[in-house]
């Protein structure tokens, strides 16, 4: 049996490509919050928002199963001429348990080893 590719969905069904991804940390609190971008989503596209469940969170798919969290923040920003242009969805949540940040980890690693991304840190030294 094949592992399921690690996908990320706000529709059921509907795998959307991710752009990038920071993670950052408060040092204050300690919280960890996650900024994932996508330049276009496949869930606004072909009216496939219309069609499929709306989970009203994100779904982060992968072999161990499914994390559901719910974004913080969700921010749709539009450009072009007209304005009406999508360039980018960024969605924010955080993440304070260092059980559910393992596991976060766990599925970035296999999301960005199946799509060809790769890690930098960017730490100020």
């Amino acid at each position: 049996m094949t592992s399921p590719t690690p996908s990320i969905e706000f529709f059921a069904g509907v795998s959307e490509q991710l752009s990038n991804v920071s993670l950052r940390q408060n040092k204050s609190t300690g919280v960890k919050s996650v900024l994932m971008t996508f330049d276009s989503l496949k869930a606004i596209e072909k009216f496939n928002s219309f069609t499929k469940q709306f989970y009203k969170n994100v779904r982060l798919v992968d072999s161990e199963g499914s994390i559901s969290v719910a974004p913080s923040s969700l921010k749709f920003i539009f450009g072009g001429d007209e304005g009406d242009d999508l360039k980018r969805v960024e969605c924010v949540f955080e993440i304070e348990r260092e059980d559910h940040w393992e596991r976060f980890m766990r599925f970035m690693h296999r999301y960005a080893e199946a799509n060809g991304m790769g890690y930098n840190d960017n730490k100020k030294a």
